[in-house]
């Protein structure tokens, strides 16, 4: 392999190639007269046809086939098809159920979807559609791997939403519409939480009456389970194979780090649910349980206001008034310093975990950064890693400022790596691997 991980800015190839169909993609006759092409909305973000070269770091999970994936929002759906080593379609349905949206629910956002690719002749009815998957916020301890989806596991996700009472929720009525649509085919749940279900119990557990803690799940969970499992296992690749020890740093509007060691999770930043951690966009990340109490008594706010200020008023939005690290940094280069206080606060608790991480995993072969921020950010980059230089942990400023993939200075123990991140490519490959165990035993 070359010294360059493939960065995939259209799609990442699943199996190299594409025509042939797995038993379970032999579905019989689609579903005619569904009403599964009619209705109408707005599709932003959609194209076609567009596909690009992934290396393939594994010998796949089962063979091509054409796989939906659906990532069902509240106010979203996401999605994209993919054949083999190709994307075929993707696109976003904004809207949902907003006043004056011609998007009344997901019901009418999963047709706009079925028209779009029918648009292409790529039609949610085609018989060559091998399995749609879906991702789910929350898996609970019920679900830590992906699962073929029955009425039970359906059932088990909505006993999960008190945990994700603002993601369970519509990733479950995606899932409805489409087996109602497709009740011929195999349909799959990846679940965000899963990738961390290996977490050792020292890890994931939490210092209360433990009682409490069994009867209410509170543990830490992790999210973007997803994305950590893509960029772990590519990270993996740059230090020559799966039993790489790797720090991955997801950072977007939601910023989340995992320590992993031989492809398994060993512990994450956020926890049971994604506010803990990392300084995010809008989410305050690790904060004294106290304050809470303290806002409560002394302030007289409601715990609906505290939620509030703490999910979306806190983070770069609450320290500097912007939550867009590009503006944050363009306020840092004029000299702002309120945005400067907000960037420092924001590396200082990224270097801290990525510490704590190297205590963890006891050596690191290679940091990954990921996401909007982690992909895009020269200066973020710089400063997480900045003063590290005794761990063996030093950015190149040159291969940083290309946004090369290696962006380590050479005679450094540990890589430093720019990975894009592709979490749809990452459920397809995942479904696929279900249906494969599932179909063929």
């Amino acid at each position: 392999m070359s010294e360059r991980v493939a960065r995939t800015t259209e799609v990442s190839g699943l199996d190299g190639g594409a025509g042939r169909r797995s038993d379970a993609g032999r579905v019989g006759d689609a579903l005619r007269g569904s009403g599964a092409v009619q209705g109408s909305g707005s599709v932003v973000g959609g194209d076609a046809g567009r596909g690009s070269g992934l290396e393939r770091e594994d010998g796949g999970a089962g063979e091509p086939g054409r796989v939906l994936v659906l990532n069902s929002g509240s106010s979203s759906l996401k999605y994209r098809l993919l054949s083999g080593a190709e994307r075929l379609a993707s696109g976003t349905v904004e809207r949902i159920g907003e006043p004056g949206s011609p998007v009344p629910d997901h019901r009418a956002a999963l047709r706009v979807v079925a028209e779009r690719l029918s648009a292409t002749g790529l039609g949610l009815d085609s018989p060559e559609l091998t399995a749609i998957g879906h991702r789910v916020a929350h898996g609970g301890t019920a679900f830590t791997r992906p699962t073929l989806i029955t009425d039970e596991v359906a059932r088990g996700i909505e006993r999960l939403i008190p945990l994700a009472p603002l993601h369970n929720p519509a990733n479950l009525a995606g899932i409805e519409i489409a087996r109602r649509l497709r009740p011929d085919l195999p349909q799959v749940a990846v679940f965000d939480t899963a990738f961390h279900a290996t977490i050792p119990p020292a890890a994931s557990t939490y210092a209360i009456d433990r009682e409490v803690a069994a009867r209410l799940g509170v543990r830490r969970y992790g999210f973007h389970g997803t994305s950590h499992a893509y960029v772990s296992r590519q990270a993996a690749l740059l230090a020559g194979g799966p039993e790489a020890n790797v720090i991955v740093l997801h950072l977007g509007n939601g910023a989340s780090a995992s320590a992993v060691s031989a492809g398994r999770c060993v512990d994450t930043s956020m926890g049971m649910t994604p506010l803990e951690g990392l300084v995010m966009g809008t989410r305050s990340g690790d904060l004294d349980p106290a304050v809470v109490l303290y806002l409560a008594r002394t302030a007289g706010m409601s715990l609906d206001e505290i939620d509030a200020l703490l999910n979306r008023r806190s983070g770069m939005l609450g320290l500097c008034g912007d939550n867009d690290m590009r503006a944050v940094t363009e306020r840092v280069a004029a000299g702002d310093p309120d945005a400067e206080l907000a960037l420092s606060v924001y590396c200082h608790r990224l270097r801290k975990y990525v510490g704590a991480y190297y205590a963890v995993l006891g050596t690191v072969d290679v940091i990954a950064f990921t996401g909007g921020v982690g992909e895009n950010s020269t200066l973020v980059r710089e400063r997480a890693l900045a003063g590290l230089g005794a761990l063996g942990i030093a950015v190149d400023p040159v291969r940083n400022a290309h946004g090369d993939t290696l962006i380590s200075a050479d005679g450094g123990a540990v890589k430093v790596a720019v990975i894009p991140t592709d979490e749809e490519f990452e459920i397809a490959r995942q479904t696929l691997s279900v249906v494969s165990r599932t179909f063929r035993g």
